[in-house]
């Protein structure tokens, strides 16, 4: 299947390896752009754009998802894939890719909606969390789950832990 990819950081990046692994045909892969992190004042790629470059894949870095509306369009993929992309996609991009979008969401939705769904449940007290596929609409976190997998958090388990363990 042709697929546009659209993550950030490097919980997004067992995604991607595992699509291209799969064989899909990856037409594009659009990440946030590279920033200055730690101490230096060196700009470094996003994990997300590093592992497209080693598979040798086209990469996007928009400051705004809008800017690739016609990239997406363009590409001619069927299905668009979303994981921690880190901003909203526009009804004109959602609307680009004729089978629309799936996001991986590191979550039991709808319980913990929008940015740090790890954390969130961590913090709550929560004994169960998983990772929904679902499907991706213009309000956050708001389409169809497709499938669902659940896990225990384990009662010393830190975010990080269990984020590992997710993705």
């Amino acid at each position: 299947m042709k697929l546009v990819f659209f993550g950030t950081p490097a919980d997004a990046v067992p995604s991607l390896e595992a699509l291209h692994a799969a064989g899909h045909e990856i037409a594009l892969v659009v990440t946030q752009p590279d920033k200055r992190r730690g101490r230096g004042s060196d700009e470094t790629p996003s994990p997300v754009r590093e592992a497209a470059e080693a598979l040798g894949l086209p990469v996007r870095t928009p400051a705004k998802s809008r800017e690739v509306v016609g990239d997406g369009a363009a590409a001619c993929a069927e299905l668009g894939v979303v994981v921690a992309f880190g901003q909203l996609l526009p009804p004109a991009l959602l609307g680009a890719i004729p089978n629309g979008f799936v996001n991986v969401h590191f979550s039991l939705l709808p319980r913990w909606r929008g940015a740090a769904p790890v954390e969130r449940a961590v913090l709550a007290g929560d004994r169960e969390t998983g990772v929904c596929i679902m499907a991706l609409e213009e309000g956050l976190d708001t389409g169809a789950v497709y499938a669902r997998e659940r896990t225990p958090i384990g009662a010393q388990e830190t975010a990080g832990e269990l984020r590992a363990r997710l993705v």
